[in-house]
């Protein structure tokens, strides 16, 4: 990988590691190279790629930049996610009141678990839990994260076996703002 991406910083070229085939805005597909952002026209009977797209710079109206543009890549790939049935605590920022609940699955970004209490969208979280090995690449260590609440819903096994008076555990979505160890 680093020679990779060496080639395609120094010497211009790029031995393209492409994304999974995306559907745009205007309903044909395409594909991105996640090493160098080029996007090519994909076509889904054939499932091969057919041509670069290029796109129309935009008219600078005479107006000369002294500078050029980096190129963003239009799709950027998610953190990988673990997979995991974790114990864990959290409560609303400052407040007293601490829930249980359980990790579904946790990135470097963020962490999805289910949880009795619902909690707002954008609601700031502190969550007490152990730290997955493949990701702090320390055993046994358990730490205080600051979050913020992405998204909300309820889960599905939830909504099929509770019935409507009792409460349902909720999906929270929460990204990871700041993190320590505690020792």
């Amino acid at each position: 990988m680093p020679q990779k991406l060496m080639d395609v910083l120094m010497l211009g070229r790029c031995s393209h590691e492409f994304s999974w085939p995306r559907r745009g805005a205007d309903g044909l597909y395409y594909q991105v190279c996640l090493l160098c952002a080029a996007e090519y026209k994909y076509d889904w009977a054939t499932m091969r790629r057919t041509e670069r797209v290029e796109h129309a710079k935009p008219e600078t109206g005479g107006i000369r930049r002294t500078h050029a543009r980096e190129k963003r890549p239009t799709w950027v790939p998610r953190a990988r996610r673990l997979k995991l049935d974790l114990p864990l605590r959290y409560r609303v920022n400052k407040t007293s009141t601490w829930y249980e609940g359980t990790i579904e699955n946790i990135s470097q970004t963020g962490v999805f678990f289910n949880g009795p209490q619902q909690l707002p969208v954008n609601a700031l979280v502190e969550m007490v839990f152990e730290m997955p090995e493949e990701i702090s690449g320390q055993k046994n260590s358990n730490v205080v994260c600051q979050g913020r609440i992405m998204r909300a819903k309820p889960t599905n096994d939830s909504a099929k076996e509770t019935p409507v008076t009792e409460e349902a555990a909720l999906g929270l979505a929460a990204s990871i703002v700041d993190y320590k160890f505690i020792h």
